[in-house]
């Protein structure tokens, strides 16, 4: 049995697979389970540059808002993108039932890794929002990776315990951190950026920025969007 609701992933894979005109669909195995990802190369360069995206909770590699911007957008600034279907639950599912899911997310990342290497990647780096920040940063913080920079957009301050606290797990990063989020997101996110950003300094490659105007999901802000992170990745 898989911690993932593995059903549910093969319904939005088969939707997404149906319908994808941008990229192509590539299966990777992670824990013996084949989940769904969405390989996009670079219109320019070698390849050598890669992007992992990763999506917020309980969606898939292929959603309109953050995700499908980033895959879609960095190709032709020369990034090839790797964007990865997280382990899942039912649509009733809280956010607090998807903490103990963090450790899964591991293999998921090292397999896309391993993926993107092998089509020629040198410099790798991780691009998340929501939920998927907070568990991309549950993994980095806890194995190190053979990732260039994490970017988390969005990413909700907590204090928990165990998986739910990632501020602890931001001052445990240590490769370079975009902390990007928007001043009309989520309550959770704007309100604990002093905490996120205390933590972060630990890092001296650590940053943080507050886009004005964005909300959560950057809706109508995706030039925006990009910008930040294209001037983000110029100087990694």
């Amino acid at each position: 049995l898989f911690a993932s609701d593995v059903d549910k992933e093969k319904r939005w894979a088969d939707q997404i697979v149906d319908s994808l005109m941008d990229g192509d669909a590539v299966y990777l195995m992670a824990g013996g389970h084949e989940f769904l990802s969405i390989h996009t190369e670079a219109e320019d360069g070698n390849g050598e540059l890669a992007a992992i995206v990763i999506h917020g909770i309980g969606v898939h590699p292929n959603w309109q808002t953050v995700v499908y911007p980033l895959r879609t957008r960095l190709p032709s600034e020369g990034w090839q993108t790797l964007s990865i279907q997280m382990p899942i639950l039912p649509n009733e599912a809280e956010d607090s039932e998807y903490l103990p899911l963090s450790p899964d997310v591991t293999p998921r990342i090292e397999a896309a890794i391993a993926y993107l290497k092998e089509n020629g990647a040198k410099k790798i780096v991780i691009l998340t929002h929501s939920l998927g920040a907070r568990m991309a940063a549950y993994s980095l913080a806890n194995k190190s990776q053979f990732v260039a920079g994490f970017a988390a957009i969005g990413m909700p301050g907590k204090s928990g315990k165990g998986n739910d606290n990632s501020i602890a797990h931001i001052g445990k990063i240590g490769v370079p951190i975009l902390d990007l989020y928007g001043s009309e997101d989520l309550p959770v996110v704007v309100k604990t950026a002093g905490d996120r950003k205390k933590a972060g300094t630990s890092n001296s490659n650590y940053q943080q920025v507050e886009v004005n105007g964005a909300d959560h999901f950057f809706d109508g802000e995706e030039d925006l969007l990009m910008e930040q992170i294209l001037g983000w990745l110029e100087r990694l």
